[in-house]
């Protein structure tokens, strides 16, 4: 079974060097029982752990079940750790806050991807745990831990078991009971290799190696070698459940590792919280800036051009006087030359609106009966005025629902007469909501015909400024160009002096302005945001490097059963994911009762994507992987018998 050929160990300490093991030559046949004596220091430690492949040699052979094992890389001795050795520690080396069943099925996550409770159950039995399945390891006796780490060597049914002192910290009834347990197991054909400095347990085995300073003094064989004993052979490994399979293992693992350290692990997902909670609110207070903005354009008219006289020059300079005026007749004169939606001049002042006894100052605009089209205006109550009604200078008027709030509480407008500047108005519609911006309220105002306005109300000649809606936006520019050539020829504008004769402004321009604007904004919130993103990640790399730390012997026990590298690695990254990935939930459950609380105290829009969800989600995922992989990793490059060794 076992053959070790000019096996040597040496350890550097310091400038000198220290030779743990000399020139060692040993076979151990299948089925033996054999103990391994010598005073501290002699070496028999460090052969048992080349043995049991936890350590390898500086030179020298060592086969095992006839393969040669010496210079296998270690992922290759985790395999065969996990199919063909059990191991019994002196320190017992049991997971803390891990109930007896779930340290005996370690070795199984390794070899079966999961926990067995059945299997666990029998063996627990089999020492005489059978009541003690849910115990912690500090519920239990010092011999009754030692049982649970004999059941958990036996889970995966090695060849050989390697004992390091299993009796050195026990009661003398304690010591017989074990000793018990490993004859018994030796019965049914366990090769069994105790290390041991105590006569008495040396006594019980059927051979006994003595050492001392790193060299075998002694080999005596006390009792014969049983018979019919089935040769040792390394089993192969099987294939396992899909990597799926596995990580949802360790994620649920990992759940368990984390809840028996809950402080912590809140302390650990609370910048991941902060940072995710930040970043969607954030998004969401954006979002709905951007809504706000969107509303507000679509207010002022989609695909809209709005013309206005320029400004007349003193010696260079402008004045507030038009060079050109515009006038209501120049509506007609666009309409009839260029295919538009919609079209309406205007002109607004303030006035005083009075109904019996009540009085309310509010802006009147004249318009055309396309101001209905171009600025969405379609009466909630009643109509808007026709071309008719304006040609004929008709007294009608259609208001907003400020006006109507202070003017007609709790009284249907519609038919009512009111006077504006003491002139009397018939009421044919209510205007629809169009709320406040940062300039005024677009609720508070009155709507007249153009001609109404100009000649009954106001006594004006010339508009303020022409609205024309596009058909589409891509005749946006072509319409742009064809009102100016217009204009220009109707008013003889000379060459020199087109340029600052009309300006025409493109709402088109003005609302991808404003998006980008906002978008910029939404950015930099998030980018700002992102940042906390980033300390929580660097808070859960140096929280997993304190559990690296104070987890050495945890991992150095996961290698002795069977881990790969790449077990521990993804031990350590489902944590860190499971850390962030709750964290990344729970802020967006926080961000959701920030944008709540915010909506209702400031009135803002909000608005929480489900891109903005899954983004801040995605990233927190991430950022538990990026900031995980560096503990992750230098938590499986750990020697196993270092780990073991480490206080």
């Amino acid at each position: 079974m076992i053959k070790l050929e000019h096996i040597s160990k040496t350890y550097k300490m310091g400038d000198e060097i220290f030779h743990a093991l000399k020139d060692i030559n040993l076979t151990i046949d299948d089925g033996d029982f054999v103990a391994i004596m010598g005073p501290s220091g002699s070496g028999k430690t460090t052969l048992m752990n080349i043995l049991g492949l936890l350590d390898i040699p500086q030179s020298g052979s060592y086969e095992l079940c006839g393969k040669e094992v010496a210079k296998l890389p270690e992922n290759d001795l985790a395999i065969i750790r996990r199919r063909t050795i059990g191991f019994i520690f002196q320190q017992f080396n049991l997971i803390p806050k891990v109930p007896s069943w779930e340290n005996v099925s370690l070795p199984l996550l390794y070899t079966e991807h999961n926990f067995n409770f059945d299997k666990s159950k029998a063996l627990l039995e089999q020492v005489g745990l059978g009541t003690k399945l849910y115990n912690k390891p500090s519920e239990l006796s010092g011999g009754q831990q030692q049982r649970v780490a004999i059941a958990r060597s036996l889970v995966n049914s090695p060849k050989i078991i390697f004992a390091d002192e299993p009796t050195g910290n026990l009661d003398s009834k304690s010591e017989r009971e074990i000793m018990q347990i490993l004859h018994d197991l030796n019965d049914q054909g366990i090769t069994v290799v105790v290390v041991t400095h105590e006569d008495e347990i040396g006594e019980e085995a059927n051979r006994v190696i003595r050492m001392r300073d790193g060299e075998i003094v002694s080999d005596e064989r006390k009792r014969p070698l049983p018979s019919n004993v089935p040769s040792c052979n390394i089993i192969e490994e099987k294939q396992g459940k899909s990597w799926v399979f596995e990580w949802i293992n360790f994620v649920t693992q990992g759940f368990k590792t984390l809840m028996n350290n809950k402080v912590r692990t809140f302390l650990s997902m609370l910048g991941i919280l902060i940072g995710v909670a930040s970043v969607v609110a954030m998004l969401a207070i954006g979002k709905g800036a951007q809504l706000a903005i969107e509303e507000q354009l679509r207010a002022l008219g989609s695909n809209l051009l709005i013309v206005r006289p320029g400004p007349k020059r003193v010696a260079g300079v402008a004045g507030e006087d038009a060079a050109i005026r515009i006038r209501p007749e120049d509506v007609n004169y666009i309409k009839n030359n260029i295919p538009v939606k919609a079209i309406s001049a205007t002109v607004s002042a303030r006035a005083q609106v009075t109904y019996k006894d009540k009085n309310w100052g509010t802006q009147v605009m004249g318009a055309n009966a396309d101001y209905e089209i171009i600025r969405s205006l379609q009466p909630t109550v009643g109509r808007f005025f026709n071309s008719q009604e304006d040609l004929k200078r008709m007294r009608v008027a259609v208001v907003g629902l400020t006006v109507v709030d202070n003017i007609f509480p709790g009284e249907n407008p519609i038919g009512k007469i009111i006077k504006i500047n003491k002139i009397p108005f018939q009421v044919i519609g209510v205007l629809p909501s169009k709320g406040a911006n940062a300039f005024q309220d677009q609720d508070d105002m009155v709507i007249v015909p153009l001609n109404t306005a100009m000649r009954r109300l106001m006594g004006l000649e010339f508009v303020k400024h022409i609205e024309v809606e596009a058909v589409d936006a891509e005749s946006l520019d072509k319409l742009e160009k064809g009102i100016l050539d217009l204009m220009y020829k109707k008013y003889k504008v000379p060459l020199s002096q087109r340029e600052e004769a009309f300006r025409i402004r493109n709402m088109a321009d003005i609302k991808e302005t404003a998006q980008a604007q906002s978008n910029t904004l939404t950015m930099l919130l998030a980018i700002i945001a992102g940042i906390s993103l980033l300390v929580g990640g660097v808070g859960i790399m140096n929280i997993m490097l304190v559990s690296v730390t104070e987890r050495t012997r945890e991992i150095g026990l996961r290698k002795s059963v069977g881990a790969k590298q790449s077990d521990i690695l993804a031990q350590f990254l489902s944590e860190s994911v499971v850390i962030s990935l709750t964290g990344g939930i729970s802020g967006v459950l926080l961000a959701w009762i920030i944008a709540t609380i915010l909506s209702l105290a400031t009135g803002w829009t909000t608005v929480i994507s489900l891109s903005s969800i899954l983004l801040s989600v995605f990233f927190s995922v991430g950022i538990g992987l990026i900031f995980g992989i560096y503990p992750a990793k230098k938590a499986s490059q750990l020697n196993p018998i270092d780990a073991l060794r480490h206080e």
